[in-house]
C-alpha cells in the first residue's frame, strides 16, 4: 500500500511537470453562439485558476495559436519598459499634447500614464517608443519573453504595422507572470501598472484589461481577480466593419465570462 501510494505521488508530480495538472485545453464548440450572436469572427482563450487545477478553455483553438500584432495591448508591457527606463516617473507626469489633431478626440489632450492607458493614446507610446530605440525594445521583449520578440518595422510602430507577433497563449502566459510579479521588473513598477489596467471593480472582484485594435482585427485581454483565484482571458476577432466592430471585443467577452460566472450578474 505504502508503495502504491508513492508511485502515485511520483507520477502526480510527473503528471505535474508535464503540465497536465495545469488542465488540458477544453474546445468550447457552444461559445459559437456568442461570436454568432455579434456576427463576429476568432477566438477566446480563458484560463480559470479558480481551484487548484486551473480549466483551460478556447473557442477556435487554431486561432488562439495563431500569432498576431498585439496592437495597443502592447501598452501593458509597454508600460513596464517606460517605466524601468527612466522615460516617465510615475503616474502623473504630464506629456504635453503635440497639436496634431487625431481621429479619436480624447487623444487631443495633455496625457499622464494613466490616461494614455485608458484611453489608449498612441502617441505617448510613440515617444517611449522612439526614445528606447530598437536595441532596448529588442532586449526588454527577451527579457519577457513576449511572442516573436521582433521590434522591427520598415513603417509605423512596431506594435501595429510591424514584425512584433503573440499568440492568444502567449498573452496569457505574459498576464499570468504579471498577475503573479513574477517579471523582471521592480515590484513598485508592477503594481501601478496593474493599478493602471483596472477597469471595473466590485466589493470582492477586479476586472483589469487592455484593448488593442490593429485595424482588420483587434484584441481585449486581461483577467478578473477574485478572492479564489483568477480567471484570464484573451479575445482576437476580425473587425471588417472597422471602429463599427470594436464594442464586440468587450461584449463578447462580457457574455463568456458571465456565463462562467466569472463576471457578476447584478454589478
Amino acid at each position: 500500500m505504502m508503495m502504491n501510494f508513492k508511485l502515485l505521488i511520483l507520477f502526480l508530480i510527473t503528471m505535474a511537470n508535464m503540465g497536465f495538472a495545469q488542465g488540458k485545453p477544453e474546445e468550447q464548440l457552444e461559445w459559437a453562439k456568442v461570436f454568432d450572436k455579434y456576427n463576429a469572427k476568432g477566438t477566446i482563450l480563458v484560463v480559470d485558476k479558480r481551484s487548484s487545477l486551473q480549466e483551460v478553455k478556447v473557442f477556435n483553438s487554431e486561432r488562439a495559436n495563431k500569432r498576431f500584432a498585439p496592437a495597443s495591448t502592447f501598452k501593458v508591457p509597454h508600460t513596464l519598459f517606460a517605466l524601468d527606463a527612466g522615460l516617465v516617473k510615475d503616474e502623473f507626469q504630464i506629456f504635453p499634447w503635440d497639436g496634431v489633431k487625431r481621429s479619436f478626440k480624447l487623444h487631443n489632450q495633455d496625457q499622464n500614464l494613466r490616461s494614455a492607458m485608458r484611453y489608449s493614446a498612441l502617441w505617448v507610446y510613440e515617444i517611449f517608443a522612439k526614445q528606447l530605440g530598437e536595441e532596448k525594445a529588442k532586449n526588454y521583449l527577451k527579457k519577457i519573453d513576449y511572442g516573436n520578440m521582433d521590434p522591427r518595422t520598415d513603417t509605423g510602430v512596431y506594435w501595429i504595422d510591424g514584425k512584433l507577433a503573440i499568440s492568444a497563449y502567449e498573452q496569457i502566459d505574459f498576464l499570468k507572470k504579471l498577475y503573479r510579479n513574477t517579471l523582471p521588473f521592480q515590484k513598485q513598477h508592477l503594481l501601478l501598472l496593474k493599478d493602471l489596467m483596472i477597469v471595473e471593480a466590485g466589493s470582492n472582484w477586479i476586472l483589469r484589461a487592455k484593448t488593442g485594435w490593429q485595424g482588420s482585427y483587434g484584441w481585449w485581454v486581461g483577467w478578473v481577480e477574485w478572492p479564489s483565484g483568477p480567471v484570464f482571458f484573451a479575445l482576437n476577432i476580425d473587425t471588417p466593419n472597422k471602429m463599427k466592430d470594436l464594442y464586440k471585443r468587450q461584449a463578447i467577452v462580457k457574455d463568456i465570462l458571465l456565463a462562467i460566472n466569472a463576471l457578476p450578474t447584478n454589478k
